[in-house]
């Protein structure tokens, strides 16, 4: 089985034009995404990218990178079309790795990887537990149900399960999903051929169309908490957080 990961990074970003080449302590994020996807078990590592100042970016540090239709609605989307270009069998694993991870830990990559170990793993996701009220209940925090198994029950914005009784102290663990992917890549191409589903419209979640339409998602449990790019602001902070760690201030 090939172990090959899809980093997907488009320029347009609608909250954080050109996103994936902001500098981050001297280098660009989707550089240090890569390198830390290379530092991984995975086989080969592919930037899949729309635009050509990416494309160039990728080049000019010596990384391999795939040009794909500029029309994708998702990440998920390119990935497929970046997979197909490669030419991957049935059984081999696809990681998607989201651009804007530069903290993104080999060791969690790893953790997909052996999730695959089990048949019966279609799909393959990363969870974070955690604890305090204010994650619990934030809709940008996007939380996963799980079973006994570490089988996903449902990913939602709200609270699940809903805490009744406040006073009490919290018995069900919480977790946070940390949004990167694997699949086998004969799964990969079905879920790019599945319609929006009504959940998925109501959430806003893309994951829970491949839920609604029967798909099995196992996560691991990781013990990194994801440190994501979304916005200038997010960038501000990393990058002061970077220059406190560098001067032991």
């Amino acid at each position: 089985m090939k172990k090959v990961a899809l980093i997907p990074a488009r320029y347009a970003s609608t909250r954080f034009p050109g996103k994936p080449l902001v500098l981050i302590g001297g280098k660009p994020m989707i550089q240090r995404v890569y390198e830390r996807v290379m530092e991984s078990d995975v086989d080969l590592c592919y930037v899949a990218t729309d635009d050509y100042r990416i494309d160039n970016e990728i080049k000019k540090f010596g990384g391999k990178v795939i040009l794909t239709s500029p029309d994708h609605p998702s990440g998920t989307d390119r990935c497929g079309e970046a997979a197909r270009k490669i030419v991957l069998q049935p059984d081999d694993l696809v990681v998607n790795i989201q651009g804007d991870e530069p903290f993104i830990q080999p060791e969690q990559i790893n953790q997909l990887i052996r999730l695959f170990d089990n048949p019966e793993v279609e799909i393959g996701t990363l969870v974070y537990q955690i604890e305090e009220r204010e994650k619990i209940e934030n809709p940008n925090v996007v939380k996963a149900l799980l079973s006994d198994r570490k089988r996903v029950l449902y990913f939602s914005r709200a609270a699940v399960p809903y805490i009744r009784d406040k006073e009490k102290k919290v018995v069900t663990p919480f977790y946070k999903h940390i949004g990167i992917y694997a699949y086998r890549y004969q799964t990969l191409q079905k879920l790019i051929a599945l319609p929006q589903s009504k959940l998925e419209q109501t959430e806003q979640l893309e994951q829970l169309r491949w839920l609604e339409a029967d798909f099995q998602i196992f996560a691991a449990i990781t013990s990194h908490e994801s440190l994501a790019v979304d916005t200038p602001a997010d960038l501000e902070k990393i990058n002061h957080l970077m220059q406190w760690n560098h001067d032991g201030n």
